[in-house]
């Protein structure tokens, strides 16, 4: 399979947010993102054109020496990884090593590549594509403030298929408050924690 894309990093770690959490992963972190969310933890990945691009070939290879390691699943996230044509990216996985592939978006593109999960994590002042808002697996709101909770009930009405996720922005007290107290109050959230930071590994 031909074609490459920028690639910030890949690794091997756990999974440490989301309905996955704890679990095995191999990690490919695509260059460049136009969302631009003042909070964002990887600013560093937004300029597509300061990362070196990689053959999907060699990514793939990657992955199946993780999942020899034992990787469970591969996650494909960004910066915005949909910025870009994942169909090469995931046949070359599928033909490669067969791990189940997971997608990490803002769902502000089109679909592509054929994810076998999708998380979703849309924000309030870029929402998300309405065909992607009704395919997601998992829709997690990063929280920060009360606006953040309304935009997570509008939003879920139209997820419908997912589970659904409170996120408090990292370092946030008042987004923590809120997600917490609003979770315990409405069953059908679950909450989210950045559980890679608290164990600070990747």
């Amino acid at each position: 399979m031909n074609g490459s894309l920028p690639v910030v990093e890949t690794f091997h770690s756990l999974q440490g947010e989301g309905m996955h959490t704890g679990r095995s992963a191999f990690f490919i972190r695509l260059a460049g993102c136009k969302v631009s969310c003042s909070w964002c933890d990887t600013k560093h990945s937004w300029q597509a054109d300061s990362h070196p691009k990689q053959n999907v070939n060699d990514l793939a290879d990657e992955a199946a020496s993780a999942k020899e390691a034992g990787a469970a699943f591969v996650v494909i996230t960004g910066g915005e990884p949909l910025h870009h044509n994942l169909d090469p990216l995931t046949e070359a996985i599928r033909n490669t090593c067969r791990l189940p592939i997971h997608i990490e978006t803002s769902g502000v593109d089109e679909m592509s590549g054929t994810p076998d999960w999708i998380t979703l994590s849309p924000k309030r002042h870029n929402p998300p594509r309405g065909e992607i808002l009704n395919a997601c697996d998992e829709l997690k709101i990063v929280i920060h403030n009360e606006e953040d909770l309304f935009f997570a009930e509008k939003t879920a009405t139209q997820a419908l298929r997912a589970i659904l996720l409170l996120q408090p922005g990292w370092g946030s007290e008042q987004g923590q408050r809120l997600a917490i107290r609003y979770t315990q109050s409405h069953p059908q959230w679950r909450l989210s924690m950045q559980s890679h930071k608290w164990l600070k590994v990747r």
